[in-house]
């Protein structure tokens, strides 16, 4: 046994030993961050609209007011306002401003700049805007009757969608999270390809039948491939963005990563805003603030303002707008790409909606809101109703118009959702490819082969007798023939 002296080991200075303070000089000074804009909180004797949206109060008191909607809130954000004027800002020291274009009527606010926008761009983004609520409408309710196995909507989320969508370049890289749908098929992305993806269809290119419905795939339109875990597209649009900063040939690209206030609490948020920060590269981070984490509300997720004021943490130029105006939206990502292509950096935009349905066809909100908040967002606040009034205001839209666009969205929609019902399913041996990259010649790892040689020996057995699998197979191009037979050699 050794007997270690206590008076050797090293626990401190000794206490006779008198405290000092060391400085370090350097001949570089600290960056003098941009400060924020001066706003001046309205008072008391403003109009209505112009009033604070939240009032002060304690942490009880908000808790208590949160289920309460006697004006169109804006959840996540504390004593914020509406502004005519984009704030923009590095450097947080009062309540950060919500820019908008648009009242909830589909006005313009008084001051306001309109974006630069053609009849033919704003009817473009209206048609999405229109398509996109019967298409969930159709794949929620086929979920419900187990014709396809999931689906997420983007109910109430369409202006920040397609708004931020509308603003990128055809060269610009996409990562999304859930709700994407509408930026994807905004981008070009077909009806039956979202069907494909959803039935898993021998027509699923992106995903070749393997991956659950609304995991969506384009590497054409430069949309990568939605994963299920939680904020995990993050780190990889900061390497992305990065790679973009480094190639010669792709400067003047930008990226634009989507994700919610809930995936603003898990740790790839911060590493990827980290590592974008310092290494650089153009990203906007587009933050959907929908208020729920699927049933945890915002109030319970963190106490700051909102995410915006975690930006200038990373110094990033921000902004936070409203979700809901599609002009807004549209105006506050062109900026943002300007800035983020210009500057080869990070730009944060934090979008303020509602998510107006339930988180997934997993969920039921109704058992933590109650069900006419919901009604009243949609009837207070609806994105689709407050563009729409804004087209019409134009002289760019009509009531037959709408007429006939809502008849041939449906139409077009249970035309691509009967054609890809009716596709066969990828060959079986589909599960097994992409696993490993193999080249030609090259040996497919023998845990593969040993686990298709087992489906292969179970769908011999019992392929033709047991009528579960009998009826299954039948949905499979080759009916499952292709992995009944294996060399262990790449194709």
């Amino acid at each position: 046994m050794t007997i270690v002296d206590s008076r050797s080991l090293i626990t401190g200075p000794p206490p006779d030993v008198p405290r000092t303070h060391h400085t370090t000089t350097t001949s570089t000074p600290l960056p003098n961050p941009t400060p924020l804009p001066t706003f001046t909180t309205p008072t008391s004797g403003t109009d209505d609209r112009e009033r604070p949206l939240y009032v002060s109060g304690s942490q009880a008191e908000r808790q208590a007011r949160a289920g309460r909607m006697s004006s169109p809130l804006r959840r996540g954000t504390h004593e914020s306002w509406w502004s005519s004027e984009m704030g923009w800002f590095n450097a947080v020291a009062k309540t950060i401003p919500t820019y908008r274009v648009l009242d909830e009527e589909g006005h313009l606010v008084k001051g306001t700049r309109v974006p630069e926008i053609t009849q033919e761009e704003a009817i473009a983004m209206y048609r999405t805007m229109t398509l996109i609520p019967i298409v969930d409408n159709v794949l929620y309710q086929s979920q419900r009757q187990g014709r396809i196995s999931f689906y997420m909507q983007c109910a109430g989320e369409e202006a920040a969608i397609v708004g931020s969508s509308a603003a990128m370049s055809e060269g610009d890289e996409m990562f999304g999270q859930y709700r994407e749908s509408a930026a994807l098929i905004h981008r070009g992305f077909t009806l039956d390809s979202l069907m494909a993806q959803c039935f898993g269809n021998v027509e699923d290119k992106g995903t070749k039948g393997r991956m659950m419905p609304v995991h969506y795939s384009a590497p054409e339109l430069g949309f990568h491939t939605i994963t299920s875990p939680l904020a995990t597209q993050m780190p990889q649009a900061a390497g992305a963005a990065y790679a973009l900063k480094l190639d010669e040939d792709r400067q003047g690209d930008c990226v634009i990563c989507y994700f919610g206030d809930g995936a603003a609490s898990e740790g790839d948020f911060h590493a990827a805003l980290g590592m974008n920060s310092v290494l650089g590269g153009p990203c906007i981070w587009f933050c959907r603030n929908n208020g729920f984490a699927i049933s945890t509300p915002i109030i319970d997720q963190y106490a700051g303002d909102g995410i915006a004021s975690r930006g200038p943490a990373y110094g990033l130029d921000t902004i936070r707008v409203d979700g809901n105006d599609a002009l807004a939206v549209l105006s506050a990502v062109r900026e943002a790409r300007r800035r983020a292509v210009e500057g080869k950096k990070g730009v944060l935009v934090e979008a303020m909606t509602y998510r107006v349905g339930h988180h997934s066809t997993s969920d039921d909100s109704s058992m933590y809101r109650p069900i006419e908040e919901v009604k009243e967002w949609n009837v207070v606040d609806n994105p689709i109703h407050r563009f729409r009034a804004f087209l019409v205001t134009k002289k760019w839209w009509s009531e037959e118009e709408e007429k006939k666009l809502l008849s041939k969205n449906k139409n077009d929609v249970m035309r691509a959702f009967g054609r890809a019902e009716r596709l066969p399913k990828p060959k079986l041996g589909e599960m097994f490819n992409d696993v490993w990259g193999v080249g030609n010649g090259e040996e497919v790892p023998a845990v593969i082969m040993e686990q298709r040689a087992e489906l292969g020996r179970l769908l011999k057995k019992y392929g033709d007798v047991w009528e579960p699998w009998r009826r299954e197979r039948k949905r499979f191009v080759e009916e499952g023939e292709d992995v009944m037979d294996c060399d262990g050699r790449g194709s």
